[in-house]
């Protein structure tokens, strides 16, 4: 995988989980076409292109895809329904992606053309793995269990479920590419334990079966994505 394509990819991924706050997507929501948070998020993800090259060459490929951008999620706002929300969301990110694999395509020649600044591909690599592993894949998780979520008050702390897949998708992202693939199942084994008591007191079918859905969808995304990875940087 080339260096131009990992930048592009880690610059949608900012955009789209890191710097587009709730408030911004719960007014376009609103206010579709005429929310100035949706023009925002789009040169949001231009400026990151120039900020990932740190040359203005990029030009045509940031304008493509922030143009891209716009059109996509101008028609998800105005298509998606609550019914079909989850799906509008992959297939939102399914398009974004593709239209950056044929942007990075099409000016590959170009977009090779880089400074030497943070040079290696490896690198860029692991940090686009480890940033797929954060935000994006708890809302990925977030929006696949929507569906199973039990209709009871909670009594976890605020966004603590959130954290805690962040952090155990980046340990096993870590264990996995450092060859540590033992250190995975302890990681299961603590989670199971420190879960146990919480469901077993909860008395609660629905809750239980939320937790496993939501635990295996966390530790099988990190395990492909640090899989995948460790083995393109064979």
């Amino acid at each position: 995988m080339e260096l131009a394509l990992i930048k592009l990819l880690s610059a949608h991924l900012f955009g789209d989980f890191f710097l587009q706050p709730n408030r911004w997507v719960a007014e376009k929501e609103e206010k579709k076409l005429k929310s100035g948070k949706l023009y925002l998020h789009v040169a949001v993800h231009i400026g990151l292109i120039f900020l990932m090259f740190l040359q203005v060459s990029v030009f045509p490929q940031a304008l493509i895809i922030g143009a891209s951008h716009l059109i996509i999620d101008a028609c998800k706002l105005q298509f998606q329904k609550a019914s079909t929300k989850r799906l509008w969301f992959f297939a939102d990110q399914l398009m974004h992606l593709l239209v950056i694999v044929i942007v990075w395509f099409a000016f590959s020649t170009e977009a090779n053309v880089d400074i030497t600044l943070l040079q290696n591909e490896k690198l860029w690599l692991y940090v686009f793995g480890a940033l797929f592993l954060t935000s994006p894949t708890a809302v990925i998780i977030r929006v696949a269990i929507a569906r199973f979520i039990p209709d009871k008050n909670t009594l976890s702390l605020h966004n603590a479920g959130k954290f805690i897949g962040i952090l155990e998708r980046l340990l096993i992202y870590i264990f996995i590419t450092t060859q540590h693939f033992e250190a995975v199942g302890f990681l299961l084994a603590a989670k199971s334990i420190f879960r146990f008591g919480d469901l077993k007191e909860g008395s609660d079918l629905k809750l239980t079966e939320y937790v496993l859905i939501g635990t295996l969808l966390s530790f099988g995304i990190a395990i492909v994505i640090a899989l995948g990875i460790a083995q393109i940087n064979l």
